[in-house]
């Protein structure tokens, strides 16, 4: 396998490479972008419609329309480009009907330096770091009736904060969230997803300047569950964020994860964690948005699969900006399919406006065991089940390790095991 680091002077550029339901390494496909296909022209930021509904109907990922509206974006059909993967009629209505259920529960257990409020949906903090980009998210917004606001205090350390959110059934609802990370605070926050549920969710991270926060986000719901949530972050100047997803549970998940810089000199870690079982519909898009200069990004997701019609979906895209000079950025995402009947489809895209970065590369890789590796372990005197077992927990530790929360990585380890033990039965 080859990673690819690509920088470019002068002209636009988009990169992207498919990796589709086989088992193939990453390619590129490069095609410079004519100079009107990109709205960004001097000030990026009226490219977008926020709140206005007006959009720039073109190829660029600097293009895509936001809006507080639901009006404003059309019914789907399935066939958009950031549908086509999504089995509409599996999405509960979410992005049909206006979801009226109860949301999901929240309880808190918080440490020093966090505090939780219940608030109206005309607080002045809502839509501080996040506008809906699509139809479910919107719906979503509008439906809300209150929401659940999460705060580390400034220069608070070590602060640690878990988030609960326990489904109330299979109605259809709506839930926002805002987690805020004040100047110079350190802390790690978990959201996590348990029971049953149909729901469309917006979290709103706002990490403050200087701030480190990690965002864990778990899917652990029950097999029934359906769960849309867009997922944004906005990135402060010399501010530190990392967002972790895990994905296990539910029928239908669709995570839109971003993060947005909103200073120079920030950093943006993004890392996943999936694992799909027979008939589950396990979706990720992620968006990088490089609109400063001398700000890192670095995206590492990595998923397995398992059983008839399992069917996961990686699609990252990052953006640099003309403005982002001294970017460096590089995304990628690893797939092992375990068993034959399931479908991994990994499309990491990278358009890029100036020349003038560190570097920016992408790699995307979906294929089955290592024939190797367990040639390796078998000839140590290890059976073949074990040995595969131990293949796909070293595969998947290396996302798991990042978390930083005990408790959390050993229940996480044995829902791995679980999984595998319920193929081999």
């Amino acid at each position: 396998m080859t990673d690819t680091a690509t920088a470019f002077s002068g002209e636009k550029a988009r990169i992207g490479a498919p990796a589709i339901a086989g088992f193939t390494e990453e390619g590129e496909n490069l095609s410079p972008l004519n100079e009107d296909s990109s709205p960004l022209g001097g000030d990026a930021s009226q490219a977008h419609s926020h709140g206005g509904g007006a959009g720039v109907p073109d190829s660029s990922r600097a293009g895509r329309l936001t809006s507080y509206r639901l009006e404003d974006f059309k019914p789907l059909t399935g066939r958009e480009e950031d549908w086509r993967f999504t089995p509409l009629k599996r999405l509960g209505g979410l992005h049909k009907n206006v979801p009226t259920g109860t949301a999901p529960t929240v309880t808190t257990d918080l440490g020093d330096g966090a505090t939780v409020e219940t608030v109206s949906m005309d607080d002045p903090r809502i839509g501080s770091a996040g506008i809906p980009e699509d139809r479910v998210s919107a719906n979503g917004w509008n439906a809300a009736t209150e929401a659940t606001v999460l705060t580390l205090g400034a220069n608070a350390e070590n602060v640690r904060a878990t988030l609960t959110l326990t489904g109330a059934g299979l109605e259809a609802a709506a839930q926002h969230l805002v987690v805020i990370a004040e100047p110079n605070s350190r802390g790690l926050v978990v959201i996590d997803h348990v029971g049953s549920a149909v729901v469309t969710e917006n979290i709103e991270i706002d990490v403050r300047e200087g701030a480190d926060l990690t965002v864990v986000s778990v899917q652990a719901w029950e097999d029934d569950s359906i769960h849309a949530s867009s997922q944004q972050a906005k990135v402060a100047k010399d501010a530190q964020f990392k967002h972790i997803v895990v994905t296990f549970g539910g029928d239908l998940v669709r995570l839109t994860p971003s993060a947005r810089f909103a200073g120079t000199g920030a950093k943006a870690e993004m890392f996943g964690l999936y694992f799909a079982d027979a008939g589950q519909h396990l979706e990720h898009r992620l968006f990088v948005d490089h609109a400063q200069p001398r700000c890192t990004s670095n995206v590492l997701y990595k998923g397995a699969l398992q059983g008839k019609d399992a069917h996961t979906v990686w699609v990252g895209d990052v953006l640099i900006r003309k403005e982002a000079e001294g970017t460096d950025s590089y995304e990628a995402n690893r797939n092992l399919v375990l068993t034959d009947g399931a479908r991994a489809d990994s499309v990491p895209n990278l358009e890029i406006e100036t020349g003038l970065i560190e570097g920016a590369g992408h790699a995307s890789t979906t294929g089955r065991f290592d024939d190797e590796h367990l040639f390796y372990l078998m000839s140590r005197g290890i059976d073949e089940k074990t040995a595969r077992r131990l293949v796909v927990r070293g595969f998947l530790n290396e996302i798991i390790q990042k978390i930083g929360v005990e408790e959390l990585q050993t229940r996480l380890n044995d829902t791995v095991e679980a999984e595998l033990a319920a193929t081999e039965n």
